[in-house]
């Protein structure tokens, strides 16, 4: 019997605007059977994207096969044109993408838009469409159904967001599924949550399932069989536990070697003795009013903790649990409720002008998006002295020379500063926005999730390039994480966050290695591979 999907010596190549092709997919060949789970794996440019791409008919822009065969189900789909290819879209291959908003219209309701993938398909129309939609969502997991049917994306966390678009995709039956980066965005408790539930439905369905991931741990825990692709090719493939634990491949053991749950192990430098705390976070309380209503929330209860000279302190919890909004008052970027915030033994919330200035100095932030938060039409050199500029630093020699010793700091050649953002990588991204964060020799940088989107091995790369610097220049670091794998890596101090209130809190090695609290031991547990 054929495999259920097929892909023999795949070639894609990307044709420019004078017809030249190049070739990014070099003889690729993978499959999948009926009711099987693969995962592939492999960094960004390894071609594994392109490869679900063109399993899907899907490949953007000037993007063709070149070579080899895309079957499915024994039928050569190669030269299908689009109408095959919307037949078999949804109804026998399903798609789960990897950012749900940018995947849910914002202005339509969810039970309306699972309705329209039922009208597409044939499946449903009119009620019985919006029924059904209420049905899928309650077996996706998404509770009160009916009544949250009627909501718009905006309204749902992205783990609900995800499994409204896990409800689409499997609204058909079809017999693969296709995932893409499903829960790349979301912290480890929700993510393996959504998967938990993903696995069952396809379990119950029979539904084979494709996973695309750059976590090598979450493919060795999901999949049958790992499919490992490096630049273009296929570089090794086999079942997840003989991969994971015995790696043939010189590329799949660097992946396991800068996998944190996997290899383990800290970077972060010895801290110093008797610090002076940089940054003094007391009794902090952050209040909302609920929208439509007289009721207040708290997003941030009660919490202190401090962050020492020279040392990290880490952050973490999950989503709603308080980190990014007392990341946003520590940045000034809030106002709290109550409670105090000190930098320098200056509290930014209670001072004059000038003081506040000298506290956007001593503080810089890198943050989670390096394709977010650089300015796309401006070079490297202009975003990298724009808080010089800014805060009136210097002359525009001087700041030329300090962008030169800047990208010289962050390992980029000094070329990089007449380049644009869109002819970088993401790693080189967020090498130029730690630069930035740099430029005005800040005692204290605040990374919100400056690491999560990032694939394994460059991820492995910045966390290098952010302990190095921090030995060479003595700057602290306050760095939000949900990922407590990578908080083993580079902290000295962590505080646990849950729904707004301080749950732990001491040294990295306590509280990673032996922690006090139930939700801590739960989010170590959530961790691929990590129980």
């Amino acid at each position: 019997m054929s495999a259920l999907l097929e892909l023999r010596g795949l070639r894609v190549g990307y044709a420019d605007e004078r017809g030249a092709v190049t070739e990014v997919l070099h003889g690729v060949d993978l499959t999948v059977d009926r009711g099987e789970k693969v995962a592939v794996v492999g960094g960004s440019g390894s071609g594994k994207s392109t490869a679900a791409a063109a399993a899907l008919g899907l490949l953007p822009g000037g993007g063709r096969v070149t070579g080899g065969q895309v079957r499915y189900d024994g039928e050569d789909l190669t030269a299908a044109g689009e109408a095959r290819w919307r037949a078999l879209r949804g109804a026998r291959i399903g798609l789960v993408p990897q950012d749900p908003m940018s995947n849910l219209n914002p202005v339509h309701r969810v039970g309306a838009q699972i309705a329209e993938a039922l009208t597409a398909h044939g499946l449903a129309r009119g009620r019985a469409a919006r029924d059904r939609a209420v049905e899928l969502m309650a077996e996706a997991g998404i509770p009160d159904p009916a009544r949250r049917s009627r909501q718009y994306p905006h309204e749902f966390s992205g783990g609900m967001r995800q499994r409204v678009l896990i409800a689409m995709a499997l609204a058909a039956e079809p017999d693969l599924l296709l995932a893409d980066e499903p829960t790349s965005a979301l912290d480890v408790t929700v993510q393996r949550r959504i998967l938990d539930h993903l696995a069952g439905l396809t379990e119950a369905r029979g539904t084979a399932m494709l996973l695309i991931t750059h976590d090598l741990a979450l493919a060795a825990e999901r999949a049958d069989r790992v499919v490992v692709m490096h630049e273009g090719r296929v570089v090794e493939t086999g079942p997840a536990g003989r991969i994971l634990t015995a790696p043939a491949d010189d590329y799949t053991r660097r992946l396991v070697a800068a996998a944190p749950a996997i290899g383990g192990g800290t970077r972060a430098a010895p801290a110093p003795a008797a610090p002076e705390p940089v940054l003094v976070v007391d009794g902090l309380v952050r209040e909302f009013r609920v929208r439509g209503s007289r009721e207040r929330v708290r997003a941030v209860d009660d919490v202190s903790f401090t962050v020492d000279a020279g040392t990290t302190t880490a952050l973490v919890g999950e989503s709603g649990s308080g980190k990014t909004t007392t990341a946003r008052i520590v940045l000034g970027l809030d106002r709290p409720t109550a409670g105090t915030v000190r930098v320098g033994g200056t509290d930014p919330f209670r001072s004059s002008r000038r003081e506040r200035a000298a506290v956007r100095r001593a503080m810089q932030p890198v943050f989670q998006d390096p394709y977010g938060s650089l300015d796309p039409t401006s070079s490297v050199a202009r975003i990298v002295d724009e808080p010089l500029r800014v805060l009136r630093v210097g002359d525009a020699a001087s700041r030329r020379e300090r962008v030169t010793e800047l990208l010289d700091a962050v390992a980029l050649p000094a070329a990089t500063a007449s380049r644009r953002p869109d002819e970088l990588s993401g790693g080189q991204r967020q090498r130029v926005a730690i630069a930035r964060a740099l430029a005005a020799r800040p005692g204290l940088v605040v990374c919100d999730e400056a690491v999560s989107a990032l694939d394994v091995l460059v991820q492995d790369q910045i966390l290098e390039l952010l302990t190095g610097l921090q030995r060479d220049l003595g700057v602290s670091l306050l760095f939000i994480t949900h990922d407590l794998a990578v908080v083993g890596q580079v902290a000295h101090r962590v505080v646990v966050l849950r729904a707004g209130r301080v749950a732990e809190q001491g040294p990295v090695d306590q509280v990673v290695g032996a922690p006090a609290a139930d939700y801590t031991r739960e989010l170590l547990a959530a961790i691929p591979g990590g129980g």
